[in-house]
């Protein structure tokens, strides 16, 4: 009775299995109008750069890279392009004001290296320096006296001239300009020397005087690792 109960009778299975391959199979005008978007690179261009843009914020050259790669016509990937920029979906602009404040706030990162990055992602020269722009010099001054302030204690360690080093180093690949650093860098050592009560050695900040040639090298130390 119970397998009686189960089973299902012929004509029952044979419109679940037409059901079934309904589902599956398309119709021929289905399959035609398929046909017609992969053979349009503009229809492709748009569904190619609607996914990446879902993704994440893109610039126009790094759109038109993808497409490129994807071995989209030249003609096709610029008019598309095109009109993502009239609507809005693409603006560099817009990505390089956020890329600045998500990368200084995030990373610490100064000016120099956020030109860098944003003029490695194909955003204009103009673009680029109206949102560094926003990026002041009192803000820039404070978040490179906290990296400092982070680091100091984990060089405590080390001889004075060698701390200067490491902490213009690191302040050098974060895009802060040398003088800016190198200030940063012995006020730093200065707090420091004068909360534990200690005497400092020639320049008074407890490292040794340091000349033209060994301010040099503080900022050839950018190119080694923290």
């Amino acid at each position: 009775m119970a397998a009686r109960s189960r089973s299902r009778p012929p004509g029952d299975q044979k419109d679940a299995g037409e059901q079934r391959g309904a589902g599956k199979q398309k119709g021929p005008g289905e399959q035609k109008g398929a046909g017609k978007q992969s053979d349009d690179p503009e229809a492709v261009a748009r569904l190619i750069c609607l996914r990446q843009l879902t993704a994440a914020p893109r610039t126009r050259a790094q759109l038109a890279q993808t497409l490129r790669r994807r071995g989209v016509p030249d003609e096709a990937a610029e008019a598309v392009l095109g009109k993502f920029t009239e609507v809005g979906l693409i603006d560099d602009a817009t990505f390089a004001s956020a890329w600045v404040e998500s990368r200084h706030h995030g990373r610490g990162l100064g000016r120099r290296a956020l030109e860098a990055e944003l003029s490695q992602r194909g955003v204009a020269r103009d673009d680029i320096r109206a949102a560094v722009a926003t990026l002041s010099s009192e803000t820039e001054l404070a978040t490179a006296r906290a990296l400092v302030e982070r680091r100091l204690p984990g060089t405590a360690s080390l001889p004075g001239q060698a701390r200067l080093r490491r902490l213009v180093g690191m302040l050098a690949r974060k895009g802060y300009p040398a003088g800016l650093a190198f200030r940063v860098v012995r006020e730093a050592l200065e707090e420091e020397r004068q909360s534990n009560g200690r005497e400092g050695r020639q320049d008074g900040l407890g490292v040794p005087a340091v000349d033209e040639d060994e301010f040099v090298d503080a900022e050839l130390a950018a190119s080694e690792p923290d």
